[in-house]
């Protein structure tokens, strides 16, 4: 028979006398940087489709660990545990199986990876690992449970619109040298799955695109035709290297701000990971919503047909090309415009669902980090450092503009949409017990 948990007094006042400590390595972020791999460099997915991946591994995670400490309500599941049980052994073991599942052709490698990463732990006290790997199995038994059926990876064809009429959404031109490169939405899925947080999805109904015969579009339209043309001698190279730093998959760098940020405290970076990632899924999924809602059209094909919008305050130009173009020499993948409408920005949602729940988690915006990325004009990338998290937002928005893929007000609305669903999670997700 187990023995029974301590006070939650009594662990609350041990955990007190821990001093902060510089960001470090531990279960939490080992397994998030494996679960980075894993989603992102080999298993491909788009910062869209990423984004509820990231959410079930760390939502597992954080159960898994907070049964084991205590401190707050659960996620989903908070099975039997004991304050002496492996919060390592279960970080590893919910992040497994949640993987496992969501990616079963790289099920091999994974196991091998678990095999070793768990063989490597302490079993002190005695059965403290296995006690461990129980919890963790069970918190990734509930997640894969509650994600059935919530709209991943639908069958069939997704009924895009491709409108013909100013203001509405159709695929960008080729880009490039011939043949050219036609982007095209990879996970448009996204935009019916079921949200992790908030109730319903249409709570997240962004404000409309500015009226293309309005003076408020006009001013998006002058932006962005000016700063975001592939040779705009307006923009400034920081500017310019900005813009193409911020098109590395959105995801991966916050993992990676995430990591740097984590401290000492085990259960402390679980929730952490757990509320970033989780307020980022419903960012992305209310932002891909919003997209198909909305239907509106990229800042190519408007400034190239700007002279037929109806607005006398929009010149066109039928040959306006934008910073984010293949013939830029980048690493990896080359800059196209992203084959889905404009409004609202998907970079702005997520960062701006990441911002805020950090903020949250520290009570503060005032915090030091700094952002690596792997996109840039060559490797390896120069990393950006901000004193504010609010600065990283805000570069975020401009970096779309610079980049001439997005009108401004479709990135303010992103991040207005992140910071929706983050302030819904403070209020009734991640809550001290009692």
């Amino acid at each position: 028979m187990r023995l029974m948990r301590l006070s939650l007094a009594a662990i609350a006042a041990v955990v007190a006398l821990a001093a902060p400590a510089l960001a470090r390595a531990d279960a939490v972020t080992d397994w998030n940087a494996i679960a980075q791999t894993a989603i992102v460099a080999t298993g491909g997915q788009s910062p869209q489709a990423a984004a509820p991946s990231f959410a079930m591994v760390q939502g597992a995670v954080y159960d898994a660990v907070n049964a084991i400490d205590g401190r707050y309500r659960p996620y989903l599941a908070q099975p039997a545990a004991n304050p002496w049980d492996s919060k390592a052994a279960a970080t590893a073991a919910a992040a497994y199986n949640v993987l496992r599942a969501l990616f079963p052709g790289q099920a091999g490698a994974l196991k091998t990876t678990y095999d070793n990463y768990v063989a490597g732990l302490s079993d002190t006290p005695a059965g403290s690992k296995a006690a461990g790997i129980a919890v963790g199995e069970a918190t990734a038994a509930a997640m894969l449970a509650a994600r059935q059926n919530d709209g991943r990876n639908p069958p069939g064809p997704f009924p895009f619109f491709f409108g013909t009429q100013p203001g509405e959404w159709r695929l960008a031109p080729p880009q490039g040298p011939a043949p050219g490169i036609v982007a095209i939405d990879p996970a448009p899925w996204v935009s019916g799955v079921r949200p992790f947080i908030v109730p319903d999805v249409t709570m997240l109904r962004t404000d409309p695109p500015n009226s293309v015969t309005g003076g408020a579009y006009a001013e998006d339209y002058n932006e962005v035709k000016k700063l975001g043309a592939l040779n705009s001698t307006a923009r400034t190279q920081d500017e310019t290297e900005a813009a193409i730093f911020w098109q590395d998959n959105g995801l991966a760098i916050w993992q990676r701000v995430m990591r740097s940020l984590a401290g000492s405290d085990t259960a402390a970076n679980a929730r952490m990971l757990a509320m970033g990632d989780l307020a980022a899924a419903d960012g992305a999924i209310g932002c891909w919503e919003n997209k198909y809602h909305w239907n509106f059209w990229r800042p190519i094909t408007a400034i190239r047909l700007g002279d037929d919008d109806g607005n006398s305050a929009t010149e066109g130009d039928a040959n306006w090309t934008p910073l984010f173009d293949p013939t830029v020499p980048v690493s990896g993948a080359k800059l196209v415009t992203p084959g889905f409408p404009d409004h609202p920005a998907g970079h702005g949602c997520v960062s701006g669902a990441f911002v805020h729940a950090l903020q949250d988690f520290f009570g503060t915006d005032k915090v030091t980090f700094t952002a690596t990325s792997n996109k840039c004009f060559g490797a390896p990338c120069t990393p950006r450092t901000f004193n504010r998290l609010s600065d990283a937002l805000k570069e975020v928005i401009d970096a779309r503009v610079w980049g001439g893929i997005h009108f401004r007000t479709a990135d303010v609305q992103g991040a207005v949409l992140g910071k929706k669903v983050a302030h819904y999670l403070q209020k009734h997700y991640f809550q001290p017990v009692g």
